[in-house]
């Protein structure tokens, strides 16, 4: 006749290691299929039968002989599942916070991609000296002066080319507007 449970858990609490293979051995499927119903996952039932089977030598210490030894075995399942669960649910949340971030972040990216876009098609609807000039002080952050230095023209020729910029923008942004 087979040992009883409750006599191999004793011995492998004393540091039988056969005693501990055989109660592995004869429960390691009630683990796996308990811990499968309680998660519905299969990838789940096995981690946590291989974690179980592990942490078993450690666990056998607080088992107390007052409960049958498949009572308590139950009992560090569904203790084990209950881990599992919160640390899922702490991810999904934490999972949660980076998506709506990453949602946000492509947002961005795409409102200025697509302010890029505009503004590269409205300048090119300037004459080539409103282009340099723009590039010069609004791209390169030049001064007036220091544009109209690079240009060749007088700081007051430059004020008046980024006013004329900057009405032609207003009014190509007021006709798409429309």
């Amino acid at each position: 006749m087979d040992t009883p449970d409750e006599t191999l858990a004793l011995a492998a609490q004393n540091g039988d290691r056969s005693a501990f293979a055989a109660l592995v051995t004869r429960h390691y499927d009630r683990i796996y299929g308990l811990g499968w119903r309680l998660t519905g996952s299969a990838a789940d039932a096995q981690d946590l039968a291989q974690d179980i089977c592990a942490a078993l030598p450690a666990k056998l210490a607080g088992f107390r002989h007052e409960a049958r030894f498949t009572t308590w075995l139950y009992r560090v399942v569904v203790n084990a599942v209950a881990d599992l669960r919160r640390r899922q649910m702490t991810r999904a949340r934490a999972a949660d916070g980076w998506g709506d971030w990453e949602i946000a972040r492509q947002a961005e990216m795409a409102e200025a991609r697509a302010a890029r876009l505009w503004l590269e098609g409205a300048m090119a609807t300037l004459s080539v000296e409103l282009r340099d000039t723009a590039a010069l002080v609004l791209g390169e952050e030049l001064t007036q002066a220091e544009a109209g230095a690079v240009l060749g023209i007088s700081e007051g020729t430059v004020a008046w080319r980024m006013s004329e910029v900057k009405k032609r923008l207003r009014s190509l942004a007021a006709e798409e507007a429309e």
